[in-house]
Protein backbone atom coordinates (compact mmCIF):
# COMPACT_ATOMS: atom_id res chain seq x y z
CA UNK A 1 0.00 0.00 0.00
CA UNK A 2 1.43 2.83 -1.11
CA UNK A 3 1.34 6.32 1.74
CA UNK A 4 0.41 9.76 1.08
CA UNK A 5 0.94 12.61 3.27
CA UNK A 6 -1.00 15.91 2.83
CA UNK A 7 -1.96 19.11 4.76
CA UNK A 8 -2.48 22.58 4.45
CA UNK A 9 1.03 24.63 4.08
CA UNK A 10 2.15 27.87 6.04
CA UNK A 11 -0.40 30.13 7.89
CA UNK A 12 -3.18 27.94 5.64
CA UNK A 13 -5.95 26.51 7.99
CA UNK A 14 -8.17 25.24 5.79
CA UNK A 15 -7.79 21.88 5.79
CA UNK A 16 -11.90 20.50 4.03
CA UNK A 17 -10.33 20.50 0.77
CA UNK A 18 -7.55 18.15 1.99
CA UNK A 19 -9.98 15.95 4.04
CA UNK A 20 -11.96 15.79 0.82
CA UNK A 21 -8.55 14.54 -0.95
CA UNK A 22 -7.37 11.93 1.93
CA UNK A 23 -10.73 10.26 1.63
CA UNK A 24 -10.75 9.96 -2.10
CA UNK A 25 -7.37 8.76 -2.07
CA UNK A 26 -8.39 5.88 1.08
CA UNK A 27 -10.96 4.87 -1.46
CA UNK A 28 -8.00 4.41 -4.17
CA UNK A 29 -6.18 2.10 -1.65
CA UNK A 30 -3.84 5.07 -0.20
CA UNK A 31 -2.68 4.48 3.21
CA UNK A 32 -3.07 8.56 4.53
CA UNK A 33 -1.56 10.95 6.93
CA UNK A 34 -3.18 13.87 7.58
CA UNK A 35 -0.89 17.12 8.71
CA UNK A 36 -3.48 19.18 9.71
CA UNK A 37 -3.86 23.15 8.62
CA UNK A 38 -0.45 25.67 9.27
CA UNK A 39 2.22 23.15 8.57
CA UNK A 40 5.68 24.84 8.17
CA UNK A 41 7.60 23.98 5.10
CA UNK A 42 10.22 21.56 7.61
CA UNK A 43 7.56 19.88 9.35
CA UNK A 44 6.11 19.20 5.84
CA UNK A 45 9.20 17.60 4.60
CA UNK A 46 10.13 15.84 8.12
CA UNK A 47 6.54 14.17 8.15
CA UNK A 48 7.27 13.36 4.23
CA UNK A 49 10.51 11.65 5.46
CA UNK A 50 9.22 9.51 7.93
CA UNK A 51 6.51 8.11 7.00
CA UNK A 52 8.11 7.14 3.71
CA UNK A 53 5.41 9.12 1.36
CA UNK A 54 4.89 8.28 -1.90
CA UNK A 55 2.94 11.29 -2.77
CA UNK A 56 2.86 14.79 -1.00
CA UNK A 57 -0.18 16.72 -1.32
CA UNK A 58 0.04 20.55 -0.58
CA UNK A 59 -2.87 22.47 -0.07
CA UNK A 60 -3.15 26.60 0.33
CA UNK A 61 -6.10 28.45 0.16
CA UNK A 62 -5.29 32.35 1.03
CA UNK A 63 -3.51 34.93 -0.82
CA UNK A 64 -2.30 34.31 -3.98
CA UNK A 65 1.24 36.03 -4.23
CA UNK A 66 1.98 34.89 -0.45
CA UNK A 67 1.14 31.44 -1.87
CA UNK A 68 3.59 31.57 -4.52
CA UNK A 69 6.38 32.99 -1.97
CA UNK A 70 5.39 30.10 0.42
CA UNK A 71 5.35 27.27 -2.75
CA UNK A 72 8.61 28.40 -4.37
CA UNK A 73 10.39 27.68 -0.69
CA UNK A 74 8.49 24.09 -0.31
CA UNK A 75 9.73 23.13 -3.72
CA UNK A 76 13.44 23.90 -3.11
CA UNK A 77 13.18 22.32 0.16
CA UNK A 78 11.74 19.59 -1.42
CA UNK A 79 14.01 18.79 -4.43
CA UNK A 80 15.71 15.98 -2.45
CA UNK A 81 12.87 14.25 -1.99
CA UNK A 82 11.52 15.21 -5.87
CA UNK A 83 14.70 13.88 -7.12
CA UNK A 84 14.02 10.30 -5.25
CA UNK A 85 11.04 10.12 -6.76
CA UNK A 86 8.81 11.25 -4.73
CA UNK A 87 5.62 12.93 -6.26
CA UNK A 88 3.84 16.04 -5.26
CA UNK A 89 0.43 17.66 -5.69
CA UNK A 90 -0.92 21.04 -5.12
CA UNK A 91 -4.38 21.58 -4.47
CA UNK A 92 -5.70 25.29 -3.62
CA UNK A 93 -8.43 27.92 -4.71
CA UNK A 94 -8.52 28.87 -8.55
CA UNK A 95 -6.01 32.29 -8.25
CA UNK A 96 -2.91 30.23 -6.19
CA UNK A 97 -3.17 27.16 -8.58
CA UNK A 98 -2.33 29.50 -11.45
CA UNK A 99 0.33 30.85 -9.16
CA UNK A 100 1.62 27.33 -8.41
CA UNK A 101 1.47 26.14 -12.98
CA UNK A 102 4.71 27.94 -12.57
CA UNK A 103 5.71 25.31 -10.61
CA UNK A 104 4.58 22.63 -12.66
CA UNK A 105 7.79 20.55 -13.58
CA UNK A 106 7.77 20.09 -9.39
CA UNK A 107 3.87 19.46 -8.94
CA UNK A 108 2.58 16.69 -10.58
CA UNK A 109 -0.71 17.35 -10.72
CA UNK A 110 -2.73 20.73 -10.23
CA UNK A 111 -5.88 20.66 -8.62
CA UNK A 112 -7.75 23.71 -8.58
CA UNK A 113 -11.49 23.01 -7.60
CA UNK A 114 -12.88 22.38 -10.94
CA UNK A 115 -11.91 18.30 -11.32
CA UNK A 116 -14.57 16.14 -10.51
CA UNK A 117 -14.41 13.40 -8.42
CA UNK A 118 -13.91 10.49 -11.21
CA UNK A 119 -11.10 12.71 -12.50
CA UNK A 120 -9.39 13.29 -8.89
CA UNK A 121 -10.04 9.22 -8.63
CA UNK A 122 -8.53 7.99 -11.61
CA UNK A 123 -5.44 9.97 -10.89
CA UNK A 124 -5.39 8.29 -7.73
CA UNK A 125 -5.79 5.19 -9.29
CA UNK A 126 -2.62 6.08 -11.52
CA UNK A 127 -4.22 7.20 -14.68
CA UNK A 128 -1.64 9.86 -16.37
CA UNK A 129 -3.86 12.71 -17.01
CA UNK A 130 -1.14 14.87 -18.34
CA UNK A 131 0.19 12.58 -20.64
CA UNK A 132 -2.84 12.89 -22.98
CA UNK A 133 -3.63 16.26 -22.18
CA UNK A 134 -7.60 15.68 -21.59
CA UNK A 135 -8.93 13.50 -19.55
CA UNK A 136 -10.68 10.00 -21.21
CA UNK A 137 -13.88 8.95 -19.92
CA UNK A 138 -15.49 5.66 -20.18
CA UNK A 139 -17.84 5.35 -23.49
CA UNK A 140 -19.65 2.15 -22.52
CA UNK A 141 -21.85 1.31 -19.43
CA UNK A 142 -20.28 -1.54 -17.75
CA UNK A 143 -17.15 0.43 -18.02
CA UNK A 144 -17.87 3.64 -16.81
CA UNK A 145 -19.82 1.71 -13.48
CA UNK A 146 -16.64 0.27 -12.63
CA UNK A 147 -14.80 3.03 -13.60
CA UNK A 148 -16.51 5.72 -11.05
CA UNK A 149 -16.95 2.69 -7.76
CA UNK A 150 -17.87 3.61 -4.69
CA UNK A 151 -19.78 6.60 -6.63
CA UNK A 152 -22.77 5.62 -8.98
CA UNK A 153 -23.62 6.83 -12.35
CA UNK A 154 -25.73 9.84 -12.62
CA UNK A 155 -28.53 9.76 -15.49
CA UNK A 156 -31.02 12.31 -16.20
CA UNK A 157 -34.19 12.56 -18.72
CA UNK A 158 -33.46 15.66 -20.75
CA UNK A 159 -35.08 16.86 -23.99
CA UNK A 160 -36.50 19.97 -24.75
CA UNK A 161 -39.73 20.70 -27.77
CA UNK A 162 -37.10 22.51 -29.81
CA UNK A 163 -33.80 20.73 -31.86
CA UNK A 164 -32.13 24.56 -31.21
CA UNK A 165 -32.84 24.38 -27.75
CA UNK A 166 -32.00 20.61 -26.46
CA UNK A 167 -28.80 20.72 -28.97
CA UNK A 168 -27.59 23.76 -26.59
CA UNK A 169 -28.69 22.34 -23.08
CA UNK A 170 -27.50 18.72 -23.71
CA UNK A 171 -23.72 20.95 -24.03
CA UNK A 172 -24.33 22.55 -20.84
CA UNK A 173 -24.92 19.93 -19.26
CA UNK A 174 -21.91 18.10 -20.33
CA UNK A 175 -19.79 21.51 -19.96
CA UNK A 176 -20.79 20.91 -16.09
CA UNK A 177 -20.12 17.43 -16.15
CA UNK A 178 -23.34 17.30 -14.22
CA UNK A 179 -24.32 13.52 -15.45
CA UNK A 180 -22.76 10.48 -16.65
CA UNK A 181 -25.75 9.36 -18.68
CA UNK A 182 -28.10 11.70 -20.79
CA UNK A 183 -31.58 9.55 -21.30
CA UNK A 184 -32.65 11.69 -24.44
CA UNK A 185 -36.06 12.45 -24.53
CA UNK A 186 -37.65 12.14 -27.20
CA UNK A 187 -41.35 13.13 -28.61
CA UNK A 188 -44.40 10.68 -29.48
CA UNK A 189 -44.24 10.79 -33.06
CA UNK A 190 -40.37 9.72 -32.78
CA UNK A 191 -41.55 6.61 -30.48
CA UNK A 192 -44.03 5.33 -32.59
CA UNK A 193 -43.94 7.09 -36.13
CA UNK A 194 -39.92 7.80 -36.44
CA UNK A 195 -39.89 5.41 -40.08
CA UNK A 196 -43.22 6.73 -41.15
CA UNK A 197 -43.93 10.16 -41.60
CA UNK A 198 -46.79 9.87 -43.07
CA UNK A 199 -48.46 8.82 -39.82
CA UNK A 200 -46.67 12.12 -37.98
CA UNK A 201 -48.63 14.80 -36.49
CA UNK A 202 -46.87 18.30 -37.22
CA UNK A 203 -49.32 19.65 -34.17
CA UNK A 204 -47.70 17.38 -32.14
CA UNK A 205 -44.22 18.45 -32.66
CA UNK A 206 -42.00 18.42 -29.83
CA UNK A 207 -45.51 17.09 -27.12
CA UNK A 208 -43.41 15.22 -24.66
CA UNK A 209 -39.93 15.72 -25.88
CA UNK A 210 -37.06 16.99 -28.39
CA UNK A 211 -38.59 16.35 -32.28
CA UNK A 212 -35.98 14.14 -33.81
CA UNK A 213 -36.74 13.40 -37.33
CA UNK A 214 -33.64 11.87 -38.80
CA UNK A 215 -30.67 10.38 -38.45
CA UNK A 216 -28.78 13.16 -38.38
CA UNK A 217 -30.62 14.94 -35.62
CA UNK A 218 -29.40 12.11 -33.89
CA UNK A 219 -26.10 12.28 -34.72
CA UNK A 220 -26.21 16.09 -33.57
CA UNK A 221 -27.45 15.70 -30.36
CA UNK A 222 -24.76 12.79 -29.52
CA UNK A 223 -22.09 15.52 -30.84
CA UNK A 224 -23.24 18.12 -28.44
CA UNK A 225 -22.60 15.85 -25.76
CA UNK A 226 -19.12 15.64 -26.79
CA UNK A 227 -17.87 18.09 -24.28
CA UNK A 228 -16.84 18.16 -20.49
CA UNK A 229 -17.14 14.42 -19.15
CA UNK A 230 -18.63 12.92 -22.57
CA UNK A 231 -21.66 11.67 -20.73
CA UNK A 232 -22.92 8.75 -22.57
CA UNK A 233 -26.15 9.26 -24.01
CA UNK A 234 -29.23 6.58 -24.24
CA UNK A 235 -33.06 6.84 -25.52
CA UNK A 236 -36.19 5.05 -25.91
CA UNK A 237 -36.58 1.72 -27.13
CA UNK A 238 -39.91 3.00 -29.36
CA UNK A 239 -43.00 1.86 -29.48
CA UNK A 240 -43.22 -0.01 -32.90
CA UNK A 241 -39.79 -0.70 -35.98
CA UNK A 242 -37.99 -1.82 -32.62
CA UNK A 243 -34.67 -3.06 -34.73
CA UNK A 244 -34.44 -0.78 -36.82
CA UNK A 245 -34.67 2.07 -34.26
CA UNK A 246 -32.15 0.07 -32.03
CA UNK A 247 -29.82 -0.05 -35.20
CA UNK A 248 -29.93 3.73 -35.73
CA UNK A 249 -29.23 4.10 -31.84
CA UNK A 250 -26.13 2.00 -31.96
CA UNK A 251 -24.79 4.25 -35.19
CA UNK A 252 -25.90 7.40 -34.12
CA UNK A 253 -25.52 8.01 -30.46
CA UNK A 254 -23.79 4.67 -29.32
CA UNK A 255 -26.82 3.70 -27.34
CA UNK A 256 -25.59 3.25 -23.34
CA UNK A 257 -27.85 0.69 -22.62
CA UNK A 258 -31.63 -0.44 -24.19
CA UNK A 259 -34.70 0.12 -22.00
CA UNK A 260 -37.84 -1.26 -23.21
CA UNK A 261 -40.78 -3.04 -20.83
CA UNK A 262 -42.27 -5.99 -20.74
CA UNK A 263 -45.67 -5.18 -20.73
CA UNK A 264 -46.28 -1.77 -21.48
CA UNK A 265 -45.54 0.48 -24.58
CA UNK A 266 -48.91 -0.72 -26.57
CA UNK A 267 -52.51 -0.45 -26.93
CA UNK A 268 -53.12 -1.61 -23.45
CA UNK A 269 -51.66 1.85 -22.37
CA UNK A 270 -52.32 3.69 -25.33
CA UNK A 271 -48.67 4.54 -26.38
CA UNK A 272 -48.06 2.08 -28.94
CA UNK A 273 -49.99 0.67 -31.88
CA UNK A 274 -49.45 -3.29 -30.81
CA UNK A 275 -51.63 -5.70 -28.85
CA UNK A 276 -50.34 -6.44 -25.60
CA UNK A 277 -49.69 -10.15 -26.80
CA UNK A 278 -47.46 -8.48 -30.09
CA UNK A 279 -45.60 -6.16 -28.11
CA UNK A 280 -44.87 -8.56 -25.72
CA UNK A 281 -43.10 -11.10 -28.53
CA UNK A 282 -41.11 -8.07 -30.10
CA UNK A 283 -39.89 -6.62 -26.07
CA UNK A 284 -38.36 -10.09 -26.11
CA UNK A 285 -36.73 -10.16 -29.55
CA UNK A 286 -35.78 -6.80 -28.87
CA UNK A 287 -33.87 -7.99 -25.52
CA UNK A 288 -32.18 -10.79 -27.81
CA UNK A 289 -31.08 -8.05 -30.16
CA UNK A 290 -28.90 -6.08 -27.77
CA UNK A 291 -27.81 -9.21 -25.90
CA UNK A 292 -26.53 -10.96 -28.85
CA UNK A 293 -24.27 -7.28 -28.88
CA UNK A 294 -23.59 -7.12 -25.72
CA UNK A 295 -25.23 -3.96 -24.84
CA UNK A 296 -27.07 -3.46 -21.44
CA UNK A 297 -30.68 -3.69 -21.26
CA UNK A 298 -32.84 -2.11 -18.64
CA UNK A 299 -36.37 -3.05 -18.22
CA UNK A 300 -38.06 -0.19 -17.04
CA UNK A 301 -41.34 -2.67 -16.28
CA UNK A 302 -42.60 -2.53 -12.68
CA UNK A 303 -43.09 1.17 -11.84
CA UNK A 304 -45.53 1.22 -14.21
CA UNK A 305 -47.67 -1.48 -12.32
CA UNK A 306 -46.78 0.93 -8.94
CA UNK A 307 -47.88 4.14 -10.91
CA UNK A 308 -51.47 2.33 -11.93
CA UNK A 309 -51.75 1.36 -8.14
CA UNK A 310 -50.87 -2.25 -8.15
CA UNK A 311 -50.09 -3.77 -4.72
CA UNK A 312 -46.38 -4.04 -3.89
CA UNK A 313 -46.81 -7.99 -4.32
CA UNK A 314 -47.60 -7.64 -7.96
CA UNK A 315 -44.89 -4.35 -7.93
CA UNK A 316 -42.83 -7.38 -7.41
CA UNK A 317 -43.36 -9.98 -9.51
CA UNK A 318 -43.39 -7.97 -12.16
CA UNK A 319 -39.29 -7.52 -11.50
CA UNK A 320 -38.96 -10.64 -11.05
CA UNK A 321 -40.63 -11.47 -14.32
CA UNK A 322 -38.56 -8.71 -16.13
CA UNK A 323 -35.12 -9.86 -15.18
CA UNK A 324 -36.44 -13.30 -16.09
CA UNK A 325 -37.00 -12.47 -19.38
CA UNK A 326 -34.49 -10.51 -19.75
CA UNK A 327 -31.99 -13.70 -18.89
CA UNK A 328 -34.05 -16.26 -20.95
CA UNK A 329 -33.49 -13.76 -24.41
CA UNK A 330 -29.47 -13.61 -23.65
CA UNK A 331 -29.33 -10.30 -22.15
CA UNK A 332 -25.63 -10.38 -20.12
CA UNK A 333 -25.86 -6.98 -18.25
CA UNK A 334 -28.90 -6.17 -16.95
CA UNK A 335 -30.10 -3.23 -15.42
CA UNK A 336 -32.31 -3.52 -12.87
CA UNK A 337 -34.59 -0.43 -12.23
CA UNK A 338 -35.94 0.36 -8.77
CA UNK A 339 -38.50 3.35 -8.98
CA UNK A 340 -39.34 4.09 -5.30
CA UNK A 341 -42.41 6.42 -4.66
CA UNK A 342 -44.97 4.33 -6.96
CA UNK A 343 -47.46 4.84 -5.53
CA UNK A 344 -46.16 7.88 -4.31
CA UNK A 345 -47.67 7.85 -0.94
CA UNK A 346 -45.44 4.46 0.90
CA UNK A 347 -43.63 4.61 3.62
CA UNK A 348 -39.84 4.54 3.22
CA UNK A 349 -39.45 1.67 5.08
CA UNK A 350 -42.35 -0.39 2.98
CA UNK A 351 -40.25 1.20 0.03
CA UNK A 352 -37.13 0.18 0.67
CA UNK A 353 -38.56 -3.48 1.73
CA UNK A 354 -40.26 -4.16 -1.70
CA UNK A 355 -36.41 -3.29 -3.39
CA UNK A 356 -34.93 -5.46 -1.01
CA UNK A 357 -37.13 -8.38 -1.97
CA UNK A 358 -36.76 -7.52 -5.36
CA UNK A 359 -33.05 -7.76 -5.50
CA UNK A 360 -33.56 -11.15 -3.40
CA UNK A 361 -35.62 -12.84 -5.58
CA UNK A 362 -33.54 -11.78 -8.66
CA UNK A 363 -30.25 -12.79 -7.26
CA UNK A 364 -30.50 -16.31 -7.64
CA UNK A 365 -30.17 -15.70 -11.61
CA UNK A 366 -27.21 -14.22 -11.73
CA UNK A 367 -24.16 -16.22 -13.00
CA UNK A 368 -21.34 -15.63 -15.52
CA UNK A 369 -23.87 -15.23 -18.15
CA UNK A 370 -26.12 -12.79 -16.67
CA UNK A 371 -24.86 -9.48 -14.04
CA UNK A 372 -27.64 -7.56 -12.30
CA UNK A 373 -26.27 -3.92 -12.19
CA UNK A 374 -28.99 -1.85 -9.65
CA UNK A 375 -30.32 1.41 -10.64
CA UNK A 376 -32.82 3.50 -8.12
CA UNK A 377 -34.80 6.34 -9.00
CA UNK A 378 -37.27 8.53 -7.36
CA UNK A 379 -40.96 8.24 -8.32
CA UNK A 380 -42.37 10.23 -11.26
CA UNK A 381 -45.67 11.02 -9.16
CA UNK A 382 -44.58 11.34 -5.51
CA UNK A 383 -43.17 15.35 -6.28
CA UNK A 384 -44.81 18.60 -4.97
CA UNK A 385 -45.08 21.38 -7.04
CA UNK A 386 -43.66 23.55 -4.67
CA UNK A 387 -39.85 24.21 -5.50
CA UNK A 388 -38.32 23.98 -1.66
CA UNK A 389 -40.28 20.97 -0.88
CA UNK A 390 -39.34 19.28 -4.38
CA UNK A 391 -35.62 19.64 -3.98
CA UNK A 392 -35.57 18.13 0.01
CA UNK A 393 -38.10 15.22 -1.49
CA UNK A 394 -34.84 14.67 -4.19
CA UNK A 395 -32.43 14.62 -1.70
CA UNK A 396 -34.44 12.49 0.82
CA UNK A 397 -35.45 9.98 -1.63
CA UNK A 398 -31.83 9.60 -2.99
CA UNK A 399 -30.41 9.37 0.47
CA UNK A 400 -32.67 6.01 1.00
CA UNK A 401 -31.90 4.55 -2.66
CA UNK A 402 -28.67 4.61 -1.32
CA UNK A 403 -28.89 2.06 1.35
CA UNK A 404 -29.44 -0.66 -2.26
CA UNK A 405 -25.97 0.35 -2.94
CA UNK A 406 -26.51 1.95 -6.74
CA UNK A 407 -24.39 1.69 -9.82
CA UNK A 408 -26.59 3.89 -11.42
CA UNK A 409 -29.31 6.49 -10.08
CA UNK A 410 -31.48 7.87 -12.01
CA UNK A 411 -31.90 11.53 -10.95
CA UNK A 412 -35.98 12.45 -11.66
CA UNK A 413 -35.47 15.87 -11.17
CA UNK A 414 -37.29 18.17 -8.65
CA UNK A 415 -39.18 20.04 -11.50
CA UNK A 416 -40.72 17.01 -12.55
CA UNK A 417 -44.11 18.37 -10.97
CA UNK A 418 -44.07 21.88 -12.82
CA UNK A 419 -42.26 21.32 -16.24
CA UNK A 420 -39.87 19.64 -17.98
CA UNK A 421 -36.20 20.26 -16.99
CA UNK A 422 -34.28 22.66 -18.67
CA UNK A 423 -29.93 22.27 -18.29
CA UNK A 424 -29.60 24.83 -15.26
CA UNK A 425 -32.62 22.49 -13.87
CA UNK A 426 -30.63 19.34 -14.52
CA UNK A 427 -27.57 20.44 -13.30
CA UNK A 428 -29.25 22.04 -9.99
CA UNK A 429 -30.90 18.33 -9.56
CA UNK A 430 -27.51 16.81 -9.78
CA UNK A 431 -25.73 18.66 -6.93
CA UNK A 432 -28.39 18.01 -4.55
CA UNK A 433 -28.33 14.13 -5.81
CA UNK A 434 -24.10 14.35 -5.47
CA UNK A 435 -24.60 15.63 -1.75
CA UNK A 436 -26.98 13.04 -0.71
CA UNK A 437 -24.61 10.59 -2.45
CA UNK A 438 -21.44 12.00 -0.75
CA UNK A 439 -23.63 12.13 3.20
CA UNK A 440 -24.92 8.31 2.38
CA UNK A 441 -21.04 7.08 1.38
CA UNK A 442 -19.56 8.72 4.62
CA UNK A 443 -20.54 6.39 6.89
CA UNK A 444 -25.09 6.03 5.84
CA UNK A 445 -26.82 3.50 8.79
CA UNK A 446 -27.87 0.20 7.43
CA UNK A 447 -31.22 0.59 6.97
CA UNK A 448 -31.45 -2.72 5.64
CA UNK A 449 -31.53 -4.74 8.97
CA UNK A 450 -34.27 -2.74 10.77
CA UNK A 451 -36.78 -5.55 11.91
CA UNK A 452 -39.91 -3.86 10.08
CA UNK A 453 -37.90 -4.11 6.72
CA UNK A 454 -36.58 -7.62 6.98
CA UNK A 455 -40.33 -8.99 7.54
CA UNK A 456 -41.80 -6.67 4.75
CA UNK A 457 -39.23 -8.23 3.13
CA UNK A 458 -40.04 -11.64 3.46
CA UNK A 459 -43.26 -11.61 3.04
CA UNK A 460 -43.58 -10.10 -0.03
CA UNK A 461 -41.12 -12.82 -1.42
CA UNK A 462 -43.76 -15.48 -0.07
CA UNK A 463 -46.64 -13.82 -1.77
CA UNK A 464 -45.13 -13.42 -4.76
CA UNK A 465 -43.54 -16.79 -5.42
CA UNK A 466 -47.68 -17.27 -4.65
CA UNK A 467 -48.03 -15.14 -7.56
CA UNK A 468 -45.77 -16.66 -10.05
CA UNK A 469 -47.25 -20.17 -9.50
CA UNK A 470 -50.52 -18.64 -10.56
CA UNK A 471 -48.90 -17.62 -13.89
CA UNK A 472 -47.52 -20.65 -14.46
CA UNK A 473 -50.90 -22.83 -13.79
CA UNK A 474 -52.39 -20.76 -16.53
CA UNK A 475 -49.95 -22.55 -19.62
CA UNK A 476 -50.91 -25.12 -21.87
CA UNK A 477 -48.80 -28.57 -21.12
CA UNK A 478 -47.25 -27.68 -23.88
CA UNK A 479 -45.49 -24.78 -22.94
CA UNK A 480 -41.85 -25.02 -21.84
CA UNK A 481 -41.11 -22.51 -20.08
CA UNK A 482 -45.05 -20.07 -19.05
CA UNK A 483 -43.06 -17.43 -17.57
CA UNK A 484 -41.50 -16.24 -20.58
CA UNK A 485 -44.38 -17.59 -23.18
CA UNK A 486 -46.35 -14.15 -24.37
CA UNK A 487 -49.71 -15.98 -24.67
CA UNK A 488 -49.80 -17.07 -20.98
CA UNK A 489 -48.12 -13.61 -19.30
CA UNK A 490 -50.58 -12.07 -21.63
CA UNK A 491 -53.45 -14.08 -20.51
CA UNK A 492 -51.88 -13.43 -16.68
CA UNK A 493 -53.27 -9.64 -17.22
CA UNK A 494 -56.27 -10.68 -19.18
CA UNK A 495 -57.44 -12.69 -16.10
CA UNK A 496 -56.10 -10.64 -12.90
CA UNK A 497 -53.11 -12.42 -11.84
CA UNK A 498 -51.45 -9.24 -12.88
CA UNK A 499 -53.73 -5.97 -12.38
CA UNK A 500 -53.89 -2.76 -11.34
CA UNK A 501 -56.87 -0.49 -10.44
CA UNK A 502 -56.16 2.14 -12.67
CA UNK A 503 -56.61 -0.66 -15.53
CA UNK A 504 -60.40 -0.28 -15.09
CA UNK A 505 -62.18 -0.90 -18.42
CA UNK A 506 -59.06 -1.51 -20.21
CA UNK A 507 -59.70 -3.99 -23.19
CA UNK A 508 -56.49 -6.11 -21.99
CA UNK A 509 -57.08 -6.19 -18.11
CA UNK A 510 -59.72 -6.17 -15.93
CA UNK A 511 -58.96 -3.38 -13.47
CA UNK A 512 -61.00 -4.92 -10.80
CA UNK A 513 -58.11 -5.22 -8.21
CA UNK A 514 -59.06 -3.00 -4.94
CA UNK A 515 -55.53 -1.63 -2.90
CA UNK A 516 -54.92 0.63 -0.65
CA UNK A 517 -51.56 1.66 1.46
CA UNK A 518 -52.15 0.44 4.61
CA UNK A 519 -49.34 1.18 7.40
CA UNK A 520 -46.96 2.62 4.70
CA UNK A 521 -47.58 0.03 2.35
CA UNK A 522 -49.72 -0.76 -0.86
CA UNK A 523 -52.09 -3.73 0.01
CA UNK A 524 -54.50 -5.93 -2.25
CA UNK A 525 -57.95 -5.55 0.11
CA UNK A 526 -61.29 -7.02 -0.21
CA UNK A 527 -64.54 -5.36 -0.38
CA UNK A 528 -64.57 -3.73 3.35
CA UNK A 529 -60.93 -2.34 2.48
CA UNK A 530 -59.09 -5.09 4.83
CA UNK A 531 -55.83 -6.26 3.41
CA UNK A 532 -55.67 -9.51 2.01
CA UNK A 533 -53.20 -12.43 1.11
CA UNK A 534 -52.28 -13.26 -3.05
CA UNK A 535 -54.05 -16.69 -2.14
CA UNK A 536 -57.12 -15.56 -1.01
CA UNK A 537 -57.16 -12.65 -3.73
CA UNK A 538 -56.47 -15.27 -6.68
CA UNK A 539 -58.85 -17.33 -5.52
CA UNK A 540 -61.96 -15.23 -5.19
CA UNK A 541 -61.04 -13.79 -9.02
CA UNK A 542 -59.57 -16.50 -10.80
Amino acid sequence: MKTIVAGALGECVHVAGVTNFLRLAELAGWKTVFLGPSVPVNDFIEAAIREKADLVGVSYRLTPETGERLLAEFAEAAADLHEQGVRFTFGGTPPVSRKAESLKDFFDQIFDGSQSREEILAYLRGEDLQATGAFTFPQSTIERIRWKQPYPLLRHHFGLPTMQASLEGIREIAEAKALDVISLGIDQDAQENFFHPERQNPRATGAGGVPVRSAEDYRQLYQASRAGNFPLMRTYSGTDDFIRLAEMYVDTINIAWCAIPLFWFNLMDGRGPLTLEESIRDHQQVMAWYGERGIPVELNEPHHWGMRDAPDVVFVTSAYLAAYNAKAFGVRDYIAQLMFNSPPNLSDAMDLAKMLAILEMIAPLEDETFHIWRQTRTGLLSYPLEDNAARAHLATSIYLQMALHPHIIHIVGHTEADHAATAPDVIAASLAAQRSIENALAGQPDMSVDPQVQARKKHLIEQSHITLQAIRNLADKSVEDPLTDAVTLTKAVNVGVLDAPQLKNNPFAPGTIRTRVLEGACEAVDENGESISERDRLQANL
